[in-house]
């Protein structure tokens, strides 16, 4: 492989694996059950839906049955009746849950290969700056978010939604007052420690071939 092959192959395999790091985020963040029981206490849902735990709980695996799995067509909540709009926004959700789930799955095997590539040539130092100047980025989102999150929420949904349908009325769609926007807060901060501390793993990975190396050489 030239010297232009090889950079451009390895330019490729850093998307790759960037990729498949920040979808792995997504994915373990959005399938966190654990985070929505801990919601239901801190804010308090029981007394402003009227409903159980273990209610809410149920309504909430529904809600995420339907977001992940393709093959589940339709949007029932026992708990929760839902207009037009929203189910319109809940499609469009489920859209880039499917999405983001097609990048994991794209990218997953290029991005082993791309690792056991840097493995097999004693190159995986290489990976110690890219992920440290990724390591950048959520630190700058955490920021944003420190100073405004309402305007981060905003800018958010419309960066990735074309329409107002995630603007919920809370009389024709109740959901939206057990998913207030402080749970979608913590959410956020799950995904950036996520995605911290999976490139600081590969930060400390490059930089203990580098030791290793150095050890060899003496």
């Amino acid at each position: 492989m030239g010297i232009k092959k090889t950079k451009h192959f390895e330019f490729l395999g850093f998307i790759s694996l960037f990729l498949t790091l920040i979808s792995l985020a997504i994915t373990l963040t959005i399938n966190f059950i654990p985070l929505f029981r801990w919601s239901i206490t801190r804010f308090d849902l029981e007394g402003i839906s009227g409903l159980s735990k273990d209610v809410l709980l149920e309504n909430y695996r529904l809600l995420l049955n339907f977001l992940n799995r393709p093959w589940v067509s339709e949007l029932n909540l026992p708990n929760f009746p839902m207009s037009e709009a929203g189910l319109g926004h809940f499609y469009d959700v489920k859209n880039l849950f499917i999405l983001n789930y097609g990048i994991l799955l794209v990218t997953l095997i290029p991005s082993v290969y791309f690792v056991y590539y840097l493995w097999n040539r004693r190159k995986m130092w290489r990976l110690v700056r890219p992920f440290q100047w990724g390591m950048l980025i959520p630190v700058g989102f955490g920021f944003v978010m420190a100073i405004g999150f309402n305007t981060f929420f905003v800018l958010f949904h419309e960066l990735f939604f074309s329409n107002d349908d995630w603007i919920f009325n809370p009389v024709t769609d109740p959901i939206i007052n057990v998913l207030p926007e402080q749970f979608f807060m913590y959410c956020f901060i799950l995904f950036f420690i996520l995605i911290e501390l999976l490139f600081f793993s590969f930060v400390v990975i490059g930089r203990n071939s580098i030791k290793k190396e150095k050890r060899a050489s003496e």
